[in-house]
């Protein structure tokens, strides 16, 4: 098996350690560079799409840079000893689809920009010290309380415990009328007959674009990317069903 080298910053990165898998860590002066079998990405850091470094021994806090991989889909840091705050940065993850930092030490509350991230479809932040008020959001709405719980100090929808001089009701109520006009609306339009329509559209629509791009180079490659960025959302989709399964077999 080949192993994986990493290089970062030392002062963000000297509580790091490493205790299983194939892994070798490297204290350096500067953010300089990233080793992957051998080859310098340092470059093509903003096409790495999953970080998975869940059950080790890591500790201190998440290290800043990793909020540069703007690329980032997929971050699993659940099950290891880090500490401090979740940092604000965490909304600069646009991309991001699936969040798991349970079961650390984290403390300090949740940073208000990780409403930022509208892509977010997976989120576990149990079994931490976090505190405080749960931001709001249409994505953290859709979120249960499993993905907060075992935080004592936490407060707000979707947990049962209310913030000190909380009225206000939690945002599936107030978004309540909306919501269920919209299913009204669904539940009277969605038939077998639509899903055929869908299917069939998919289809002719698919040959449609696939069989013009073997024609045109410049469309064949665009064709290519397209379908490799389909890849990496179907990646993102079996770690975020991985995770579900996992937390329901712990529960």
């Amino acid at each position: 098996m080949h192993q994986q080298s990493y290089c970062f910053d030392q002062s963000s990165f000297k509580h790091w350690s490493f205790y299983k898998g194939p892994l070798d860590f490297f204290h350096c002066d500067d953010l300089a560079f990233w080793l992957w079998k051998g080859r310098d990405l340092s470059s093509n850091l903003g096409q790495i799409k999953s970080i998975d470094l869940s059950s080790n021994k890591l500790t201190g806090p998440i290290p800043r840079e990793i909020m540069e991989l703007v690329g980032l889909i997929s971050l699993n840091l659940s099950r290891n000893l880090l500490t401090r705050r979740i940092t604000t940065e965490i909304g600069a993850l646009r991309s991001l689809e699936v969040l798991d930092l349970s079961e650390n030490q984290l403390s300090g509350g949740i940073p208000s920009s990780i409403a930022l991230i509208n892509s977010l479809n997976f989120l576990d932040l149990s079994n931490n010290n976090l505190s405080g008020i749960i931001p709001t959001g249409p994505q953290l709405s859709t979120f249960n309380a499993t993905a907060y719980e075992g935080n004592p100090n936490l407060c707000g929808f979707p947990l049962p415990k209310k913030c000190p001089g909380e009225t206000t009701q939690n945002p599936a109520v107030n978004r309540g009328g909306d919501h269920a006009s919209i299913q009204e609306t669904e539940d009277g339009f969605i038939t077998p007959g639509f899903y055929v329509s869908v299917a069939l559209g998919f289809v002719i629509g698919f040959l449609g674009v696939f069989g013009t791009s073997l024609l045109n180079r410049s469309w064949r490659f665009s064709h290519f990317n397209f379908l490799n960025n389909v890849k990496d959302k179907l990646d993102a989709t079996v770690v975020v069903n991985m995770a579900r399964l996992r937390r329901q077999h712990q529960t």
